[in-house]
């Protein structure tokens, strides 16, 4: 394992440097192509190991008998055997190219300070609250002079949770002509009001809001441990939402009527949240806050939710937009997703689809920079929490079944193997002879997994299992900027993958 706090030790201040157009970025692997089955197919009709059968189902106690013969005369598949029974299958199979690397965790490129401490969002799936807060908190630690401070996640959770009760009744309202087994109802209610989010959704919450310090709204039991509150608040807005769908069909309510009815609706919501999480500031609430900066001197400062976001935050959430990775849909394309906000009359999810190189450039141009990069992934693919690495090699599954996954980025999503389900923060990447190998990352899951928290994620692992980047126009170029400003949406069904809350 590399050396955590040589890692981490400040650099001086840099020069801003602009978006490279020279960096050599790996390219992403080909995938399986119509050929190789076509020739996949005439193998196997030419093998005379090949049993022709007119029936549809091949097992039969003959073929049984004769896949085992076959598999077991390797001496290598009968030691995997062995081995396979009697242990963790990820276990066995590790590859210790990439576990024993004691270089590992260590990286050519580093933003000079990457906040502290490691936050950790325990049993709730708030990820995107602490991926961004960590990163808002950078500017705040450096220009006060702050060692360890954590901006409200609870805060932003309670009025995130609030918004999206609003939203999901306004959508049953609006769609109550469809069915309720509809495609589109089925999807609406599958994720009615999960703890997951989005950039954007923060940009809605933030802008409304405020943010305030986590002393000024600490963490409660059901912030850290989500699961019953959200098992109350679901059953209590889909019995709301199916009384309005009635006013609204059986009893011809009109759209006043509705909406006084919502209103009642959303105090009742509002007072179980109040009662759960206790009562956060309103976003001209005057509160105080008092810290003691690195130096031990005593600061106190008075204002507002909204004033804290203006006057201390001094990060401006709507300048940033996001990048993804979906190689489904045609690139250079402004893409949002059908009925997917958390809060009425909000910003839409707006995603810019590039290639994947571009999401590596906009991020090595933030590092360099000195800024920790947003980004959303599907964490569960190919990682390990204890070491803290994600690496597509991590595990040698040919060595073991004598098979390799061939399904590209693209069949997997369509497929529904994979979409973005984790957000978490670059903060480093190491570049060799031009080309990103690794980066850094910030998990928010505690100290206790990874290098003390933070994650090495190989490139190849990025080009396969990162779906998203947030970046900023001067980290990004002029030609997706002008896509992201021209807001010409391509729109997603709101099933889509792509629509996946981290």
């Amino acid at each position: 394992m590399g050396n955590t706090e040589s890692v981490q030790t400040p650099r001086q201040s840099r020069q801003y440097k602009a978006p490279s157009e020279k960096l050599a970025i790996a390219p992403a692997p080909t995938p399986a192509s119509a050929d190789n089955l076509a020739e996949e197919l005439s193998r196997l009709i030419l093998s005379s190991k090949t049993r022709i059968s007119s029936t549809a189902n091949p097992i039969s106690t003959d073929s049984l008998n004769e896949w085992e013969t076959e598999v077991l005369a390797d001496p290598k598949n009968r030691l995997a055997q062995a081995a396979i029974t009697k242990g963790a299958i990820a276990n066995v199979i590790k590859n210790p190219k990439v576990f024993q690397n004691d270089s590992v965790h260590v990286f050519s490129e580093l933003i000079a300070n990457e906040g502290a401490p490691i936050t950790n969002q325990h049993s709730s799936g708030r990820c995107w609250l602490f991926a961004s807060t960590s990163l808002l908190r950078i500017g705040i630690q450096s220009r006060l002079k702050i060692d360890e401070f954590q901006l409200s996640q609870s805060f932003l959770f309670f009025y995130d949770k609030l918004e999206k009760c609003n939203y999901f009744l306004q959508n049953l309202i609006e769609t109550a002509d469809y069915d309720l087994d509809s495609r589109l109802l089925t999807a609406l209610l599958q994720d009615d009001v999960s703890d997951g989010g989005q950039w954007d959704f923060l940009i809605n919450i933030i802008q409304k809001y405020g943010l305030v310090p986590r002393t000024v709204f600490p963490e409660s039991f059901s912030s850290d441990n989500s699961y019953k509150i959200d098992f109350i608040i679901s059953n209590k807005i889909r019995e709301f939402g199916l009384n309005l769908r009635k006013a609204k069909l059986e009893q011809n309510a009109d759209i006043t009527t509705l909406s006084v009815l919502k209103e009642k609706y959303m105090q009742e919501i509002f007072n179980i949240l109040t009662i759960t999480f206790g009562s956060p500031p309103k976003p001209n609430d005057t509160f105080t806050w008092e810290y003691t900066d690195t130096y031990g001197k005593y600061h106190s400062i008075t204002t507002t939710p909204l004033g804290f976001y203006e006057d201390i935050v001094k990060f401006d959430v709507s300048s940033y937009f996001s990048l993804i990775h979906d190689p489904r849909n045609p690139y250079d394309e402004l893409y949002t997703v059908d009925r997917n906000n958390n809060m009425q009359g909000g910003k839409p999810l707006e995603f810019v689809n590039v290639p994947i190189d571009v999401l590596k450039q906009a991020a090595i141009t933030a590092i360099q920079n000195d800024e920790a990069v947003f980004f959303g992934s599907d964490v569960g693919q190919f990682s390990d929490s204890l070491s803290g690495i994600m690496d597509t090699e991590a595990w040698d599954y040919q060595l073991a079944y004598n098979t390799k996954f061939n399904l590209d980025k693209a069949d997997r999503v369509r497929l529904g193997l994979s979409q973005m389900t984790h957000a978490m923060l670059l903060t480093g990447v190491d570049i060799v002879d031009g080309k990103p190998v690794k980066w850094k990352v910030m998990n928010s899951w505690g100290t206790d997994v990874g290098d003390k928290g933070f994650f090495t994620m190989s490139d190849k692992w990025f080009d396969e299992y990162v779906y998203q980047v947030v970046t900023t126009p001067k980290f990004i170029g002029k030609k997706y900027t002008d896509i992201w400003k021209a807001k010409d949406f391509k729109v997603l069904p709101r099933w889509d993958p792509y629509g996946s809350l981290a």
